[in-house]
């Protein structure tokens, strides 16, 4: 097996990252190889089901060019500034350059201890590494920018959490590691020449048009608002809950990252929260775009120095620019929030058809996805799911009354409605269910969840199971980190 492995971060200076190898592992075997992927990125799925790409999978043998490393960053952790993070269960392979140019990071999570670890085992188990195939997998076939999963490995050795597990490693593909925490890392440290080997690094990997702009690392610092506004809305469109939204969990290219206790909503509520360890809704699903103004707050201190000479001048530019986030996020928000409600014209009352309709949903105790999916049948014309008692009934006459101004046919509305709202979602108890039974070797019902996952906007027969909202004795009430 030849990969053409490269890794432009180990040419930045030495103290961006740690060198080391992963640690090997006793007895690998490979659980899932993402063909799709592979095929996507230039890759032979054969060459990779081999010997040598199991033991590159498992970090016990490091393919020719690769230069591993874990990468140095700090972050805020629900708002509480750590100054030093960093991969401590990871190692940054390298780099490979997909058919079209685009280079992609090749990691490996679950590899063993780093000068990061801070008293860690530096390993993953299979469950939560499952879930991150899984769930960033999904996120791909909805089309939101994602970090995607290669491969996972059980190692034959446990992992010892609060009970004995197996161990497993992931190998996830991104555009990039550098993470809103990879700044503040060097900020906290008044290391204004690492901050501009930095923001070089990401103008010229990942928009290098940028270089020619007046004022570069203020382009940068807009690039990447643009990029999370964008982003938090597509996340809210479909319902989803990343669960620990700190600064290292942020990246600065936009796609989403580090998929612990995640999940998808079922009842709708603005305030609803999975993960355990959020204990006061930090990062519940209505705060997500307030949380990702506060990142870029924390982004736009780290780049000061970079702004201007003049302390009040750079925060005057950088208070213009985060400034922009929210503007941006509405419009994105809008955008996505028509197309699923079917608004096929932009008019001044949008937002209040929109948030009239989430109300109704959150009065009902009515399921996301499934209510938004059925409201594409009622603009085909078929028959209302929603009794006339219910709010959502009583929304539908001023819905109705908006539509009979478009002059879009029911079909054609129809249609862009059946493009916006999945029929089918990475739903908490399916998805845990089919874990559960990966864990104890049973890989089938894994293998049919991500055959219906990368095809959500599809409704069949065999979908049917997949689109039921969960029984009250199914409700998952909290999603866990893994760590």
């Amino acid at each position: 097996m030849t990969l053409a492995f490269d890794n432009t971060y180990a040419r930045l200076p030495g103290h961006f990252y740690a060198r080391l190898a992963p640690v090997p592992v006793a007895g690998p075997q490979l659980v899932k190889l993402n063909t799709a992927l592979a095929v996507t990125l230039g890759l032979d799925p054969a060459a990779l089901d081999t010997p040598e790409g199991l033991a590159m999978f498992a970090g016990n043998q490091v393919p020719a060019g690769a230069e591993p490393l874990a990468m140095a960053y700090a972050g805020h952790q629900f708002g509480h500034f750590v100054p030093q993070l960093g991969d401590g269960r990871a190692i940054l392979l390298g780099e490979i350059t997909d058919p079209q140019g685009t280079r992609f990071d090749i990691h490996l999570k679950g590899s063993g201890r780093t000068p990061f670890s801070r008293g860690g085992d530096g390993r993953a188990w299979l469950g939560p590494v499952l879930r991150e195939y899984v769930i960033s997998e999904a996120m791909h076939a909805l089309g939101i920018p994602t970090t995607r999963a290669l491969a996972v490995v059980t190692t034959g050795e446990p992992v010892y959490r609060e009970a004995t597990r197996p161990g497993a490693v992931l190998t996830r593909v991104a555009r990039g590691h550098v993470r809103v925490g990879t700044f503040e890392y060097f900020a906290a440290r008044a290391d204004h020449a690492a901050l501009r080997h930095l923001a070089d690094y990401v103008i010229a990997r990942h928009d290098p048009a940028l270089a020619g702009a007046e004022q570069p690392y203020l382009a940068l610092l807009d690039a990447v608002i643009g990029r999370q506004a964008d982003l938090i809305a597509r996340w809210l469109g479909v319902g989803f809950i990343h669960g620990v939204m700190n600064t290292d969990n942020m990246s600065i290219t936009g796609e989403t990252i580090d998929y612990g206790p995640c999940a998808f909503m079922d009842t709708y509520h603005p305030e609803t929260v999975y993960s355990s360890i959020d204990r006061h809704g930090r990062y519940a699903y209505a705060n997500q775009p307030r949380i990702a103004q506060w990142n870029l707050v924390s982004l736009a201190q780290s780049l000061l120095p970079l702004l201007d000479e003049n302390q009040e001048q750079a925060v005057e530019i950088a208070q213009t620019a985060v400034d922009t986030f929210m503007p941006r996020f509405e419009r994105a928000y809008l955008a996505v929030f028509r197309a699923k409600l079917g608004l096929m014209d932009e008019q001044a009352d949008d937002a209040e058809q929109i948030a009239g309709f989430l109300a109704a949903l959150a009065a009902d105790g009515a399921d996301f996805t499934n209510s938004f999916r059925a409201l594409g049948e009622v603009a085909a014309g078929k028959e209302t799911r929603w009794s006339d008692g219910s709010a959502i009934a009583a929304w539908l006459p001023d819905w109705r009354a908006r539509l009979a101004h478009e002059t879009a046919s029911p079909a054609e509305r129809a249609a862009r409605m059946r493009r916006a709202n999945p029929a089918v979602i990475p739903r908490n108890h399916q998805v845990e269910a089919a874990l559960n039974a990966a864990v104890d070797g049973d890989l089938e019902p894994l293998d049919a969840l991500l055959r219906i996952l990368a095809n959500p906007w599809e409704t069949r027969p065999e979908h049917a199971p997949y689109t039921q909202a969960p029984q009250p004795h199914e409700v998952v009430r909290q999603t866990f980190c893994g760590t």
